[in-house]
């Protein structure tokens, strides 16, 4: 047994091919689908957003739409079978959260190499999930960084 090798990985997922290089670590390190467990977090709707206003369109919808969506994605990455949550909130508290409720000894992160100003205005995940997490924390390079 591999000392990195971990009983129970969560891996923060937004569809991107950094989200499938995580998929493939997580899997990696645990041997076994099973063990990683997938959160996806949706930004709370604006109460001025129009789908809001209108009452168009419900955060059980949105996480719904997320939920049939994740299954494709992850069945196309042989990850049919990982656990999977679909919550509304801020990234970094919910990541943690659900890491936290598993009692998790990994979260793995993406990071999508964001620098400067952009970084600024946009913030880091991954950098609010490495201070906030209560267990240790892979932060995965870009696949295409130089």
């Amino acid at each position: 047994m591999s000392a990195l090798s971990r009983e129970c990985v969560v891996i923060p997922i937004d569809f991107s091919e950094e989200s499938q290089n995580a998929l493939r670590v997580g899997v990696e390190l645990t041997g076994d689908v099973r063990k990683v467990h997938l959160v996806h977090v949706l930004p709370p709707l604006e109460a001025i957003s129009p789908a809001a206003v209108w009452g168009d369109l419900t955060d059980d919808q949105r996480e719904a739409s997320v939920q049939k969506f994740a299954r494709g994605f992850l069945a196309k990455n042989g990850l049919a079978d990982a656990p999977l949550e679909v919550v509304v909130g801020d990234p970094v508290k919910e990541i943690t959260r659900y890491a936290e409720k598993l009692k998790s000894d990994l979260i793995i992160v993406s990071s999508h190499g964001y620098h400067g100003f952009k970084r600024m205005i946009l913030g880091s995940v991954a950098e609010g999930v490495i201070r906030h997490a209560h267990c240790a924390v892979l932060v995965l390079r870009r696949t295409d960084a130089e």
